[in-house]
């Protein structure tokens, strides 16, 4: 082993200063820090044997040669920029290790993370702009004319109102803790007043228990329907199709409860149980005294009535039997629910809410008129009970195909209501459509839970030849909201849109909707709904756009 000048002249150094009665001594450098000790350790390496003599010079088995100057500074200078990386290295390491250090990314969104990935928490939104042009209303001979409608016809005008407006605003935060528990709360505000909670969508606490199992407790989506998965960001078109709407959506799909998921590449599982909403869209069935309202007014303030929540069952089983690449596959899945419906009742017999309605337009986005309308399958006449909803039994079926830039999907649900005036009464409705993008991409499919994500055009739009993406659809949508003593109509329609992504956050629609059939119930059963019955045999043509921003 090779020692520099200088550490031969310190050890030299050492030697002379001994004392003066004859000793021999051995000595040891070392390697790292070039310190002499004298006896042998770890890292340490002999010099050699130094002998001190009493009187005249010290003299030592080893030559020691002075270091020059010139030679000595550069040493120095080269211990002290070792030192400071040192310290450098030792700083970074200690702050990329503190929990409370933050790293900010706005690539997609606005997401804040600690530098140890323990916690993160994202603000994210989105912004849905809508309008709705009705090009022909050729309306049947029950049309409600408010200046000709007799007494027992009084009500709204049933034409559809052009109009323009803000169909979703929403706000939200989520993020994690700890890397095994998540979170989210998600604020709508065009869905109740800002004064209640009626505008909660997602509040729930998950637990992430492995990679593909999952449990979470709190407001959340029914998992049901590959459609109602999809969030309304990534529909193909403005609006869900009638009986996604009419028998998931419109009955308020966020509730509370717990629910747990597994998902892995090819298959997922989903299961919950859960009861209301949250704030005035609480009452996911039903609504106040009035057996005709409209669907979604009702509240847990049971004001004196008697009765407990609506609760319900829930579960989704989907997979990918074929799978060639993620561009080219086809999902197949099945959903199944029971719902036990509240009927509350006041000390006196009379019916005071609860219930269930299903009502729902044909596609219409602002105008949001139910053209088909059950009224509450819960009614009295005094305290006679003339029908009752005691429960429902909720059937699903859906499939989809995903090859390059063409894709299909479609779905049937069935929903069965049992009661008092009712006994396995089938309410049902089906879609399908078609899908391709012009400019080559392909729908974007979200393993965990089985529903279409983000699309990403290939090229962003830019004034340098970049066209962003554009995609074509049409489909056809039927709903059927007769059986036995049920009389909400039914309908069909065929409708072709037109997508155009600038961006993967920046989203501009067109959807052109024609009414192939309306037709609604004529008699004068006790839960008939006159505006669903001014309707019938109705032609109708709407035009709608959407332009929505999402982070």
């Amino acid at each position: 082993m090779k020692f520099s000048k200088l550490t031969l002249a310190i050890a030299a150094t050492l030697t002379a200063s001994a004392s003066f009665n004859a000793l021999a001594m051995d000595l040891y450098v070392d390697t790292k820090t070039k310190q002499i000790y004298a006896e042998p350790g770890r890292g340490r390496v002999l010099l050699g044997a130094f002998e001190k003599v009493g009187s005249g010079t010290p003299t030592t088995t080893v030559a020691a040669p002075a270091a020059a100057p010139a030679e000595l500074a550069a040493i120095k200078q080269d211990l002290a920029l070792k030192t400071n990386e040192i310290k450098a290295l030792e700083e970074h390491a200690a702050e990329a290790t503190k929990p409370d250090a933050v790293k900010i990314k706005l690539d997609d969104g606005i997401e804040m993370a600690t530098r140890d990935g323990n916690f993160t928490a994202a603000i994210h939104g989105r912004i849905q702009v809508d309008s709705q042009t009705n090009i022909n209303q050729n309306l049947g001979s029950n049309y409600l004319n408010p200046n000709t409608s007799s007494t027992a016809q009084t009500g709204v005008p049933t034409s559809l109102n052009d109009a323009a407006g803000v169909r979703r605003a929403r706000l939200g935060l989520e993020g994690t803790f700890f890397k095994i528990t998540d979170y989210k709360f998600e604020y709508d505000f065009t869905r109740g007043p800002a004064a209640s909670a009626g505008g909660i969508t997602d509040a729930f606490v998950r637990l992430n228990i492995s990679k593909p199992l999952s449990v979470k407790v709190g407001a959340f989506k029914e998992p049901f329907s590959l459609e109602e998965a999809t969030s309304n960001r990534y529909l193909t078109f403005i609006e869900r199709n009638m009986a996604v709407n009419t028998f998931i959506d419109n009955l308020n799909t966020y509730k509370v409860g717990i629910g747990g998921n597994y998902a892995v590449e090819r298959w997922q599982v989903g299961t919950s149980m859960q009861t209301e909403g949250v704030g005035p869209y609480n009452n996911a069935y039903g609504t106040g005294a009035t057996q005709s309202a409209t669907n979604g007014q009702g509240g847990v303030n049971r004001n004196g009535g008697g009765g407990d929540t609506s609760w319900e069952l829930n579960a989704r089983v989907t997979g990918l039997p074929w799978m060639e690449s993620n561009t080219k596959f086809w999902h197949v899945g099945a959903s199944g629910s029971y719902i036990d419906i509240n009927n509350n009742y006041t000390g006196t017999g009379a019916y005071n809410n609860g219930g269930v309605i299903f009502a729902n337009g044909i596609g219409n986005n602002m105008d949001r008129t139910a053209i088909l309308n059950t009224g509450n399958l819960t009614y009295n006449t005094g305290t006679t009970k003339l029908g009752q909803a005691n429960h429902l039994a909720r059937w699903g079926a859906e499939t989809a195909v995903v090859y390059g830039p063409f894709s299909a999907q479609s779905e049937y649900i069935e929903t069965d209501v049992y009661g008092t005036g009712y006994n396995g009464n089938s309410l049902r409705g089906a879609y399908g459509y078609a899908t391709y993008f012009l400019t080559g991409e392909s729908r974007n499919y979200r393993s965990k839970t089985a529903s279409w994500d983000r699309i990403k055009p290939n090229h962003n739009f830019d004034l340098k030849g970049g066209w962003g993406a554009w995609e074509v659809a049409a489909g056809y949508d039927y709903m059927n909201l007769g059986a036995g003593a049920i009389h909400g109509g039914k309908a069909s329609t065929a409708k072709v849109g037109l997508n155009w992504y600038p961006n993967s956050h920046v989203r501009l629609m067109a959807n052109y909707i024609h009414a192939l059939d309306i037709s609604t119930y004529q008699g004068t059963a006790p839960n008939a709904d006159l505006t669903s019955r001014a309707f019938n045999n109705a032609s109708l043509d709407m035009l709608e756009t959407r332009v929505q921003l999402d982070w």
